[in-house]
């Protein structure tokens, strides 16, 4: 796929997206799916001729995508890590809508029985391999670095849980705020 044709369809695949948030996978149904896209049936299973498999496949890539391009990335070649620190923290609060929005990845790995496993697995594996890069060559060692980034993935994951299950999105800042303390960070931040 081109990169105009995947920019193309990144809207199509954002709408979707919410749906899966919302709905999980069983609860999203064909009709959610036209409503939210804006798209027919015909349109939806010509873009997506594998059904809601091929549709949530490809919205996890594309948020897989987002996060190598905005985190990933600027977290493992940056020559200044606490921007790149700083960076993931800005970057995750607006992604997640400082806490009002869950994490797909997370949701999927939810379900046990889901096809994705390896792309979920990848996506956390990935952001805590960024991170722990970042957080040692901010001198940390290797082993407090990669400590440190497992306990922030994994908090930023519970912050978004327990926010939306509180109906709290403070939570989830708080929480973000507490993560840059512990790496020694100026509190910064979305407010």
């Amino acid at each position: 796929m081109t990169t105009s044709s995947r920019r193309d369809r990144d809207p199509v695949l954002q709408a979707i997206a919410e749906v899966f948030r919302r709905h999980g996978y069983e609860g999203t149904s064909l009709s959610r799916l036209t409503t939210a896209t804006g798209l027919g049936k015909g349109s939806l299973y010509n873009l997506f001729p594998h059904g809601k498999e091929q549709m949530i496949a490809e919205a996890l890539a594309h948020i897989q995508r987002w996060f190598e391009t905005e985190i990933f990335v600027p977290l493992e070649e940056t020559e200044n890590p606490s921007a790149g620190i700083e960076r993931m923290f800005r970057s995750t609060e607006q992604y997640f809508q400082s806490g009002q929005r869950i994490c797909l990845m997370g949701l999927m790995a939810l379900d046990g029985d889901t096809p994705f496993g390896t792309q979920i697995q990848a996506y956390f594996s990935d952001w805590q391999t960024a991170l722990a890069s970042a957080i040692y060559k901010s001198g940390k060692p290797q082993e407090e670095a990669t400590d440190l980034a497992e306990e922030i993935v994994s908090g930023i994951q519970g912050a978004l849980v327990l926010a939306h299950a509180q109906s709290d999105a403070g939570i989830f800042l708080r929480r973000m705020q507490s993560f840059r303390r512990r790496l020694e960070f100026p509190c910064g931040g979305l407010q």
